[in-house]
């Protein structure tokens, strides 16, 4: 379990060092994650995020998303969801500026043990974006990524099982421009998310946790961190 926790975070910052002197920026994520089960096959799932502009100034994007989940046991599960983002962004000049996006996308999660009580959650998820106009503007676009996502929750106390109690959270998740590139960024690669939370497990089906989010963003013109305080809760039913 301790490679894989210590392979997590070297995933996370496997940066070049030269990269490090980039702009840095600052702000704050709050996200619920809902899973809801029909039956042993059938399901859905649904997060909700709010993510404020650098230093806190305003509210940024609004982040919607369903699915329709298929699970093949326990441990295997697809997923066919839309999602709608709001972004807002204010220019330099203190111009206001819009511009919403819809996304289709498909996944497979894939869940392993890293011992008796620890899971470690392996995502791929492609998505197919719709990029509508920017205020006043008419440069709507159409792009697909990739994203792969990896997550370690570990409690802190020994139990055969892990009902209640405190835990580590450690994930990251690589973004990859897989068509239309030079509409996004003009690079394959797309952004990094490296995350450690600390958490409690209030009930078998509910998680709270606060952590520190480290974004790092290829742009058309150069790169930056974002430093961004996450709080986020989990429920399964």
């Amino acid at each position: 379990m301790k490679k894989v926790l210590i392979l997590l975070l070297l995933i996370g910052l496997a940066i070049p060092g030269k990269l490090f002197a980039q702009q840095n920026r600052f702000s704050g994520w709050a996200a619920l994650f809902h899973t809801q089960k029909f039956s042993d096959k059938w399901g859905m799932s649904f997060d909700a995020q709010f993510r404020s502009a650098n230093h806190y100034d305003y509210l940024q994007n609004v982040l919607l998303r369903p699915s329709v989940n298929y699970y093949f046991d326990n441990n295997k599960m697809a997923a066919l969801g839309y999602a709608y983002i709001s972004a807002n962004n204010h220019l330099p000049t203190g111009a206001k500026t819009f511009r919403p996006e819809s996304r289709i996308w498909q996944q497979l999660i894939i869940n392993t043990k890293i011992s008796k009580a620890a899971t470690l959650q392996h995502r791929l998820r492609l998505e197919q974006r719709f990029l509508g106009n920017t205020t006043n503007k008419t440069d709507h676009y159409f792009a697909q990524r990739v994203r792969y996502f990896a997550r370690a929750v570990v409690p802190l106390k020994k139990a055969e099982t892990f009902t209640k109690g405190p835990f580590v959270g450690l994930q990251n998740e690589v973004m990859v421009n897989v068509q239309n590139n030079h509409k996004v960024n003009n690079h394959f690669f797309d952004q990094n998310r490296a995350y450690a939370a600390v958490g409690y497990r209030v009930h078998k089906k509910a998680d709270v946790e606060v952590g520190y989010l480290n974004q790092f963003v290829q742009q058309t013109a150069g790169t930056y961190f974002n430093h961004v305080l996450q709080a986020a809760i989990y429920t399964r039913f």
